[in-house]
């Protein structure tokens, strides 16, 4: 009788109700909001109207063409919101405000409503709105500011509250505080890649360095996204496999020539990897499904990132390579489709 196994008898109901789109939307807003408070920790109130201006530019844009379309308004899903914060994290902290209004804008126009509106969309909306502004602003969109400033929480970084197409004028104090060695905006890409100089790892893993609003935490990034796989809504497969795809990328071209190349640790935790393999390419809408579509599209995003950072002209790559990632997404998924059982 000891070894007799045990029955578990429960009572009805013994199907679960899956979680709606506002549930799963207000989920990825409560992972997030941890790396708000971390960017406005480290850049001050600048980085706060930052995204206040890009959630309220998200959220006016889909209401607004929500009644141009004569439809109910979906602004309750709370998925503009989470596209605000996303893009608000993209940006440099200093970022002029009318810019990121218009980043919004762009990123629900062009990157959602464009294709009929959330589960419709192609790219993911926030990268959208990052790309136009890429090619629409490239000074602002490259111009970094230091973190942890001695008066973030008094006063805006200058560049914050510039007219529109006017040039940001320093305060005499703002201008020396930057001017002081060892305090530069520089981002860890941007040291290795022009000046060959290699950031600290413990620096970059736990974000004591200048980049944008909310990407340079790996900890707190690996910490909120752990949150969203323990709600299981998360495929941890989708970030698992573009930071493998990184690595792998990275370390063979460090084995070639650990003089000129960085290390795969380097090139993970520096930037907006981390930050885009959780938060980014794990769109459900624009990732694969497929089991083995979501390791080459893992693998494909993370080499092209290492490709085009060291080779290309940008210091940062990962948005176009999770650009080119969703367009081959029907592709892949084509080619990655699981047999059938019983089929050829």
């Amino acid at each position: 009788m000891a070894n007799q196994p045990k029955i578990d008898i429960r009572t009805s109901p013994y199907i679960r109700k899956a979680p709606t789109v506002a549930e799963i939307m207000r989920n990825v807003v409560y992972a997030l909001l941890p790396l708000a408070a971390y960017a406005i920790y480290q850049f001050g109130i600048s980085a706060l109207a930052l995204m206040i201006v890009t959630v309220l530019s998200c959220i006016s844009t889909e209401h607004l063409f929500c009644k141009l379309s004569d439809k109910k308004t979906t602004i309750g899903d709370a998925s503009a919101i989470i596209t605000g914060l996303l893009l608000a994290m993209t940006l440099p902290p200093g970022f002029p405000l009318w810019m990121g209004a218009v980043a919004g804008f762009v990123a629900i126009a062009m990157g959602k409503t464009l294709f009929g509106g959330l589960g419709f969309n192609v790219f993911n909306p926030a990268l959208v709105g990052r790309a136009f502004i890429q090619a629409a602003f490239p000074v602002s969109i490259t111009t970094w500011t230091p973190a942890l400033a001695t008066d973030r929480f008094i006063e805006f970084i200058p560049s914050t509250l510039a007219l529109p197409f006017m040039k940001p004028v320093a305060t005499a104090e703002w201008t020396a505080q930057v001017s002081i060695d060892g305090f530069s905006g520089a981002t860890p890409l941007a040291l290795m890649k022009f000046q060959g100089i290699m950031s600290d790892s413990m620096d970059l893993f736990l974000g004591l360095t200048a980049g944008s609003t909310g990407e340079t935490s790996s900890l707190l990034i690996l910490i909120c996204g752990a949150y969203l796989v323990y709600k299981n809504m998360l495929d941890w497969r989708i970030p698992a496999a573009v930071i493998f795809g990184t690595a792998l990328s990275a370390e063979c071209l460090y084995l070639l020539d650990p003089t000129k190349y960085p290390t795969a640790g380097f090139m993970v935790f520096s930037g907006g990897l981390m930050f885009a393999a959780v938060f980014m390419a794990s769109d459900m809408v624009a990732s694969p499904v497929t089991p083995k579509g979501i390791f080459v599209f893992g693998l494909l995003v993370g080499f092209l990132t290492v490709i085009i950072r060291l080779f290309g002209g940008l210091t940062e790559a990962v948005m176009y390579a999770i650009l080119f990632g969703n367009a081959a997404t029907p592709l892949i998924e084509s080619y990655t489709q699981p047999r059938i059982y019983g089929g050829k």
